[in-house]
């Protein structure tokens, strides 16, 4: 079966809002790198559109109603928006889950160290990377700095103009021939991706130099005499954040490709940007959400985790209990309350899992089965399942759902696809969709395609940005 090409059926109307969509994504893709920063710009929308916070109405004892809109989130790294329905919650929800962690480089809790002349950071890569793919990009640093007072500093270097840039170094080609003769996983080890951030020392001539510098005398001052270039850069932190090294040690900072997501090719038909793994399905399943109709038969759902890079662990991940909890204190305040009527609700609730596939690439065509491939420009793509081999670790959709959401998607006009991730035993991957699918809900993945998923730059096709939202959007108000 072929799937027509999106972009055909476009007339004017339909080209302006694909432009407009494409814009604002391009601008929340380049502005929010971490998971932090989305969480808390989606919380910002969400409160532009009339959402209130969970927490405050659990605290007043409010009780919601058909119509009212409730965000929630786990330590400002997941978040979850919900808009009433009409109908009882434990009758189901319509629900949306994407994830806004993506791979990058995690400073460790003793990073700074100096050798040989240059300041150096000490990294962790996250979620699976191909390391030789780092190196000498520029690269900026975002993240917080809790300090023992419980102040919270934030950091953002590189991605404003004027700002410096880090990168890791390479080795140049003409001394090595040892390392082109490695394996690909080989050629640059997870341990030697250190960031370059400095190479000038601090002046150190004279006893109010060393004060000025290190803060005091003695043992600080000989520190800086035998690593000047790790005093100045400490020094700079000093004097722009307030912090010192020790506050490395409850730091949470990512080192991320550094620029704007642009537009891509000739015909500007793509996006080329950092994190588009997931991030791509997270902004569009948002404004689906934001843009839900006022009166909903069911109630409306967008979740969106952290820590899907990593197998969806910890407090933020959808392994928690954050999506759970969250639903039970809904009902509560819907007059619902009770551990019945929640696994009632989510029983026979139904999902996306909002996530993206891997896109056909022509150059590595041998690792693809054209016939189950999703191709850039055609739309919203379904996975029935994804896992690795033999469906290891994956969600599989029953059929009568897969049914009623081609339904949903045909009855929307909405262009989509199905396909798998790659050729049996090429490989594989997993999504969030087998945790919620546990409370015996519906799930099936759906997202955008994407071309060189995992490198620091990835490419998306406008088209299925466009069509993923119609989806998302569609899927919310009919599913």
């Amino acid at each position: 079966m072929e799937h027509e090409v999106a972009w055909k059926k476009y007339d004017e109307v339909d080209l302006e809002a694909l432009e407009g969509l494409a814009s604002n994504y391009i601008d929340f893709i380049s502005e929010n790198k971490t998971e932090r920063r989305c969480a808390a710009t989606a919380i910002h929308m969400a409160e532009k559109a009339g959402y209130v916070s969970l927490a405050d109405a659990v605290r007043e004892g409010r009780a919601l109603s058909a119509g009212d809109k409730v965000w929630a989130h786990s330590h400002g790294k997941a978040l979850i928006l919900v808009q009433l329905g009409s109908k009882p919650l434990s009758e189901g929800m319509n629900i949306l889950g994407a994830h806004i962690d993506s791979p990058r480089l995690d400073l460790k809790q003793n990073p700074l160290y100096e050798s040989n002349g240059f300041a150096l950071l000490d990294t962790h890569y996250y979620g699976g990377i191909k390391n030789y793919q780092w190196v000498t990009l520029p690269l900026a640093m975002h993240g917080v700095i809790a300090k023992k007072d419980g102040t919270v500093v934030d950091i953002n270097v590189g991605d404003d103009e004027g700002d410096p840039v880090f990168c890791v170094s390479d080795l140049l080609i003409h001394l090595a021939s040892q390392q082109m003769d490695k394996k690909g996983n080989k050629i640059v080890e997870g341990e030697d991706l250190d960031i370059l951030i400095g190479n000038r020392p601090l002046s150190i001539d004279g006893e109010d130099a060393e004060r000025e510098a290190t803060g005091g005398e003695g043992a600080k001052n000989k520190d800086a005499a035998k690593e000047p270039v790790k005093a100045f850069a400490l020094k700079l932190l000093a004097d722009k954040y307030g912090i010192e090294e020790a506050d490395f040690l409850s730091a949470e900072i990512e080192m991320v490709p550094a620029g704007r997501a642009r537009e891509l090719g000739f015909d500007r038909s793509m996006v080329i940007g950092y994190g588009q793994d997931d991030r791509v399905c997270a902004y569009t399943s948002l404004i689906a959400q934001l843009e839900a109709p006022a009166v909903l038969a069911k109630t409306a759902v967008t979740v969106l985790v952290d820590k899907e890079e990593i197998g969806s662990v910890g407090a933020t991940g959808m392994a928690s209990n954050f999506f759970e909890n969250t639903i039970a204190e809904i009902m509560e305040l819907a007059g619902e309350g009770g551990m019945l009527p929640l696994r009632r609700a989510l029983s026979a609730s139904s999902m996306l899992s909002s996530d993206v596939s891997a896109g056909f690439d022509p150059a590595y065509a041998s690792v693809f089965e054209p016939k189950n491939a999703a191709f850039l420009g055609r739309g919203l793509v379904f996975n029935k399942y994804t896992g690795a081999r033999g469906k290891s670790g994956s969600n599989d959709a029953s059929a009568e759902y897969v049914a009623r959401v081609r339904r949903v998607m045909d009855d929307a006009g909405v262009s989509f696809q199905t396909a798998e991730l790659g050729k049996v035993d090429a490989g594989g991957g997993g999504t969030i969709a087998y945790l919620p699918a546990k409370y015996g809900m519906d799930v099936i993945d759906s997202g955008v395609a994407v071309l060189s998923m995992h490198a620091p730059w990835e490419v998306t096709s406008k088209a299925d940005i466009y069509e993923a939202y119609k989806g998302y959007l569609a899927f919310l108000k009919n599913a």
